[in-house]
C-alpha cells in the first residue's frame, strides 16, 4: 500500500508516520508539508532516515499536488488545530479557511484523480459549543465532573461526547471549517467512489509535540512547567478545574489499518476516538503532577473567561469499541511521563517550536 500523509512534519503526522511504518512491513509512506509551523523542520530528517519522502508544498495550492506520486490512501493530518484560529489576531479568518477548508477540497481532488481512499484527521471541535459550556458541572476535589443526575441527552453522558451529540452552530470557524470539511469529504467518497472516513480526536498528545498550546495543551504545560515559565489558569474562576482526555497518536495505528484494509462497514463513516474519562484530567491535576516531577512552580490565576472554552470535554470511543474493536493502549500515566522525559531530554524545545 502507497500512503500519502500530508502535514508529515507535524506532531500527529510524523508521529503516525513513524509508528505505522514500524507496524506494517511493506508500507510505503510519503508525505506533504509546508513547513511553516516552528519545530516542523525538526522532524524532516528522522522521516527521511526511515525512507519516508517528504515534499515541500503547500495544501492551498492546487498545482503542489501535480507532481506528487499516486497513493492508494490519504491521511490529512495538516490543520491550523487552534479554536481562536481567525479571531485570536495571530492569523485571519480567511488563513484559516485557505488552510482547513480549501486544503481538504485540493487533497480531495487528488483522491477523485487517483481514486485514493481518504482519512481525515477531524476534531472534537465540531461539537456544539453552547450546550457544553453551559453543562452544569459539579467540582470534585481539583477538577470538574460530569454532573451526577443529570438528565439523558443525545450524545452526552459521564463517559463523554459521542457521535450523537449536536454540531450546531456555534462550534467556533475552527470548527466550522473542519466540520465542512467532514461533509465535503463523505460526498466526494459517495460521488466519486472512494472510501472515505472521518476520525474525530480529542486531545492528542505525546513527546516531541510543539510547545504551544493550541498545538497541545499537556505537552505545552508539562514543558513550560519544567522550564519555570509563566502559566495561567484561564477562566473558570481561575482555578485549573477544567478537564480534557488525552490520547497518544500511535493508538490509532490499530484502527487506521482496519479502516484502510476494507474494514468496519459502510454504515457508519464519522467516529470518536479520545481517551475517555480515564485518560481525563484538569489543569490543576496536571499542575500537581508536574509538581511531583518537577518540584514546585506558581500558577497564576485570571478568571476571566475566554470565548469558546468549555469546562469538562471528553470524547466517549464507545461506537469505535463496537465497531472497530478499538481503545487506547497507552495510559494517561504513560503519556505524561514521555512527554515529560522528553522535554528533560530537549532544554530548548519550546524555542525550537516557537512557544
Amino acid at each position: 500500500m502507497k500512503l500519502l500523509i500530508t502535514g508529515i512534519c507535524g506532531f500527529v503526522g510524523s508521529t503516525l508516520a513513524k509508528s505505522w511504518l514500524a507496524a506494517t512491513p511493506g508500507l510505503t509512506i510519503f508525505g506533504l508539508d509546508n513547513f511553516i509551523r516552528p519545530g516542523s523542520e525538526q522532524n524532516r530528517a528522522e522521516l527521511q532516515k526511515m525512507g519516508i519522502k517528504v515534499y515541500h508544498g503547500d495544501l492551498r495550492s492546487a498545482s503542489d499536488f501535480e507532481a506528487l506520486p499516486a497513493a492508494d490512501w490519504v491521511l490529512d493530518a495538516a490543520a491550523n488545530p487552534s479554536v481562536l484560529a481567525g479571531i485570536d489576531g495571530l492569523t485571519s479568518s480567511r488563513q484559516l479557511i485557505e488552510h482547513n477548508l480549501s486544503g481538504t477540497i485540493n487533497i480531495l481532488e487528488y483522491c477523485k484523480r487517483h481514486r485514493a481512499g481518504f482519512i481525515l484527521v477531524s476534531t472534537s471541535r465540531v461539537y456544539s459549543i453552547k450546550p457544553l459550556a453551559e453543562l452544569p458541572v459539579t467540582i470534585a476535589g481539583e477538577a470538574f465532573r460530569f454532573p451526577e443526575n443529570h438528565p439523558p441527552s443525545a450524545g452526552l453522558s459521564a463517559q463523554g461526547v459521542s457521535e450523537l451529540f449536536s454540531c450546531a452552530t456555534p462550534i467556533s470557524l475552527y470548527g466550522a471549517t473542519k466540520l465542512t470539511s467532514e461533509v465535503l469529504a463523505l460526498e466526494y467518497g459517495e460521488t466519486f467512489d472512494f472510501p472515505a472516513w472521518i476520525n474525530r480526536c480529542g486531545v492528542l498528545a505525546g513527546p516531541g509535540q510543539f510547545g504551544k498550546a493550541d498545538q497541545g495543551i499537556f505537552a505545552y504545560w508539562i514543558n513550560a512547567y519544567l522550564r519555570r515559565r509563566p502559566l495561567t489558569y484561564l477562566g473558570f474562576g481561575g482555578k485549573g478545574h477544567q478537564v480534557r482526555d488525552c490520547l497518544h497518536p500511535r493508538d490509532l495505528i490499530e484502527l487506521l489499518q482496519k479502516q484502510t484494509s476494507g474494514g468496519g462497514g459502510a454504515e457508519e463513516r464519522i467516529v470518536n476516538l479520545g481517551g475517555g474519562a480515564d485518560h481525563a484530567m484538569s489543569l490543576a491535576e496536571l499542575s500537581r503532577w508536574c509538581a511531583g516531577r518537577f518540584g514546585s512552580h506558581a500558577v497564576a490565576s485570571e478568571p476571566a473567561m475566554r470565548r469558546f472554552d468549555i469546562p469538562w470535554l471528553v470524547m466517549d470511543a464507545a461506537l469505535a469499541k463496537r465497531r472497530w474493536d478499538w481503545e487506547p493502549q497507552t495510559s494517561l500515566e504513560q503519556i505524561l511521563d514521555e512527554i515529560a522525559l522528553h522535554a528533560e531530554q530537549n532544554p530548548h524545545w519550546l524555542e525550537l517550536s516557537g512557544a
